[in-house]
C-alpha cells in the first residue's frame, strides 16, 4: 500500500513544477507582445489608447492551476480593446492577438506546420478505489501437474502410547518331553552324624535298601582293537529275479542263396468229378439300348372347359406386395386392360406390364388407387376385379383431373386392371405435364384364425372364354349408378 504522506508529496511536487512551466510561458507571451507592439508616429492624439492587460492576475498573485491562463473577463477586455482599433488600420500595425478578429476567406494565410508535440505531462493523482466488480464464472479444471519430487523424509514422531492389552490367547498345545540332562558332579560329603544311642539289646540289622544313586559320567572311549581272523567262506545265495529284455540287436546281414533242392515229383490222375454246386446270385440288370425313333405327332385334343376357382390356399401372414405404373399413350383402347408400361415400383412382380393386369399373391386386404388426366374427350374409365366393375369415374370436363381409391379384400389368384368404356369415352391424356397413375398393395394378409370372405356380392365372374373381346364394361354389383368425386385440375 502506498503511503499517504507520500501521495501527498508526489501531488506538491507536480503541482509546483507546473507553476514553474506556466511562468516560463508567461513571460514569454509578455515579451513577443512587447516586441509586437506598434511605435504611434504621427497621431493626432499623442497619448495612445490604455493597454488592456493581456493576462490578468489574481490577486493572490498566483495562478490557479485548474483554471489555466486567463478566464471570461480578460476574454471580454481583448474583444473590446481590438474594436477599437481603426479597420482600416493595416494588418502589420494590429497586436497578434487581432488577427483573429480581421480573418476573412480572402486575407486567411495557409494553414502553418503542425507544432511540436508537448512534454509529457506529470501523472495525476490516484483516484478512489473502484467498485469490485462481478464474480467471473467458475473456470475449467486444469489439467493435473507434474509429479513433484519426493519430500525429505520428516522427523520421527513421538512414541504413541501403549494400548490395550489384548485377550489372553487360547491355551496352546502341550509340548514334546525335553531331551534327558547330563548327569550332575557328586556333591560334597556331608558331615558326620550324632553318634546314637545303644539300646541294651546292640544287634545289628539290616536296613531297607537305599534308592539307586544317579548313573556316573561315560568314560572315555577305549583303545582299536586288533584285527580278528579271517572268517570262513560263507554258503552260495539264492538265484536273484530275471532282468528285463536288452535293447534288440541290428539286423544281420543277408546270407548267400543255397543251392538248388532235388525234385522228384510225378504228375497224378486228376480226381473224380465234384457234384454240382448251388445257383449263383442273379447278376446286374443291363445298360439300356439306343433310343428309338421319334413317333408321328399326334391330333391335339380339344381343351377342356375351365375349371371352377379352387379354394383359397394357406394364409400367408408375412406375404408383401406392392406396385405403381403410369400410362405412356394417350386414349387407350377399349373392352381391355389398360396397359401401364412405365413401373415406378413392381419389385414383388405381381403387376404384368405387358397385359396390365395385377395378380393377387396371397389372401388379405389390398388398396387400390387411380389418378387421371384429361384432354379434348369425355372420360369414362373402371376399376375391374375378375371382370366385374368395381369403381367407375366419369369426368365430361374437356381438360381435368380425378381420382378414386378403394379397399378391397381379395384371395390369391385375383386379377384387378383398368379399362375405358369405348372410343369416345377414353379420354385419358399423358404429357410432359400430365400423368395417369394406378397403383396398389396388400394391406395386410389374412391370418390363419379370420375366415376367408369376398367383399364383392356373391362369388367372381370366371374369365368367360372367347378372347379379349369379352371385357364387356359391365354394371357393378348391387349399384346400377356411381357418383365419382372427381378433383378438376
Amino acid at each position: 500500500m502506498w503511503d499517504t504522506a507520500y501521495i501527498r508529496r508526489r501531488i506538491d511536487d507536480s503541482k509546483a513544477q507546473r507553476r514553474s512551466e506556466i511562468m516560463t510561458i508567461f513571460s514569454l507571451h509578455l515579451l513577443l507582445v512587447a516586441v509586437s507592439l506598434p511605435v504611434p508616429m504621427g497621431l493626432a492624439d499623442p497619448t495612445p489608447a490604455p493597454f488592456p492587460p493581456l493576462f490578468p492576475l489574481p490577486s493572490d498573485g498566483g495562478f490557479d492551476i485548474d483554471s489555466g491562463f486567463g478566464n471570461s473577463s480578460a476574454s471580454d477586455l481583448r474583444e473590446e480593446y481590438c474594436q477599437s482599433l481603426s479597420k482600416d488600420a493595416p494588418l502589420n500595425d494590429l497586436p497578434w492577438f487581432c488577427m483573429c478578429s480581421r480573418c476573412t476567406k480572402e486575407n486567411k494565410g495557409p494553414k502553418g506546420d503542425s507544432g511540436d508535440r508537448g512534454l509529457r505531462g506529470s501523472p495525476g493523482s490516484f483516484g478512489g478505489r473502484g467498485l469490485s466488480g462481478p464474480i467471473g464464472p467458475q473456470g475449467s479444471v486444469g489439467r493435473p501437474g507434474i509429479k513433484g519430487q519426493k519430500g525429505e523424509d520428516g522427523e520421527k514422531g513421538h512414541r504413541g502410547p501403549f494400548g490395550p492389552a489384548g485377550p489372553n490367547g487360547i491355551q496352546g498345545f502341550r509340548g514334546d518331553n525335553g531331551d534327558e540332562g547330563m548327569a550332575g558332579y557328586p556333591g560334597h560329603q556331608g558331615p558326620k552324624g550324632d553318634e546314637g544311642d545303644c539300646p541294651e539289646i546292640c544287634e545289628s540289622s539290616v536296613g531297607p535298601p537305599g534308592p539307586p544313586g544317579l548313573p556316573g559320567p561315560a568314560g572315555s572311549r577305549g583303545l582299536v582293537g586288533k584285527t580278528g581272523d579271517k572268517g570262513l567262506k560263507g554258503t552260495q545265495g539264492e538265484s536273484g529275479e530275471l532282468g528285463p529284455n536288452g535293447v534288440p540287436g541290428p539286423a544281420g546281414l543277408r546270407g548267400d542263396l543255397g543251392l538248388p533242392g532235388d525234385c522228384n515229383c510225378v504228375d497224378g490222375k486228376d480226381g473224380p468229378p465234384g457234384e454240382k454246386g448251388d445257383n449263383g446270385d442273379k447278376g446286374r440288370e443291363g445298360d439300356n439300348g439306343p433310343p428309338g425313333q421319334i413317333g408321328i405327332q399326334g391330333i391335339t385334343g380339344i381343351p377342356g372347359p375351365i375349371g371352377p376357382i379352387g379354394l383359397p390356399g394357406p394364409c400367408t401372414p408375412n406375404m408383401k406386395s406392392a406396385f405403381a405404373v403410369g400410362l405412356t399413350i394417350s386414349y387407350p383402347p377399349p373392352n381391355t386392360p389398360i396397359v401401364y408400361k412405365h413401373i415406378y415400383y413392381n419389385i414383388q412382380g405381381n403387376y404384368n406390364s405387358v397385359l396390365g393386369i395385377y395378380t393377387a399373391p396371397s389372401a388379405g386386404t389390398y388398396v387400390f388407387s387411380y389418378h387421371v388426366s384429361t384432354n379434348l374427350r369425355i372420360l369414362k374409365c373402371g376399376l375391374f376385379l375378375n371382370y366385374v366393375p368395381v369403381v367407375k369415374t366419369t369426368d365430361k370436363k374437356l381438360r381435368g383431373t380425378a381420382s378414386q381409391s378403394v379397399l378391397l379384400h381379395l384371395v390369391a389368384g385375383d386379377r384387378v386392371w383398368m379399362q375405358v368404356k369405348d372410343l369416345e369415352t377414353n379420354g385419358m391424356y399423358v404429357s410432359a405435364e400430365n400423368n395417369n397413375i394406378f397403383s396398389g398393395y396388400l394391406l395386410h394378409p389374412d391370418t390363419c384364425e379370420v375366415p376367408i370372405v369376398r367383399s364383392l356380392n356373391g362369388t367372381p365372374t370366371p374369365r368367360p372364354s372367347g378372347g379379349s373381346d369379352h371385357y364387356e364394361w359391365g354394371i357393378i354389383p348391387g349399384n346400377a349408378t356411381v357418383t365419382p368425386n372427381p378433383v378438376s385440375g
